[in-house]
């Protein structure tokens, strides 16, 4: 399953069932470039168990809002499209891997 770029408009449609890791970011955030090849690895192990969906802060602002989002980049774990945990910052895969397994 590829990652999903969502928008205020497609969020609520992208993350309502299952869980989801969302990936609030910005082209212009170095931790944010890091962690996208990450996310691309994590995607390829996950598949069928999560879903990821980025979100670039900067044109959705109203998702970003609506989560609380202050720095980037914040990852939030949905499950059918309630928030169920939330990380700040870069993580490592193993970290990523860890959060969504509390919550498959």
């Amino acid at each position: 399953m590829a990652i999903v770029n969502a928008t205020d408009q497609t969020f609520a449609a992208e993350t309502n069932e299952g869980v989801v890791l969302v990936d609030f970011w910005a082209p212009w955030c170095g931790p944010c470039k890091m962690i996208a090849p990450v996310l691309e690895e994590l995607d390829s192990e996950i598949a069928g168990k999560a879903k990821i969906v980025k979100v670039d802060v900067d044109e959705n602002q109203e998702t970003a809002g609506k989560f609380g989002v202050m720095s980037i980049p914040t990852l939030i774990v949905l499950k059918d499209g309630e928030a169920v945990d939330k990380v700040v910052g870069f993580q490592p895969k193993e970290a990523l891997a860890e959060l969504l397994a509390k919550h498959a």
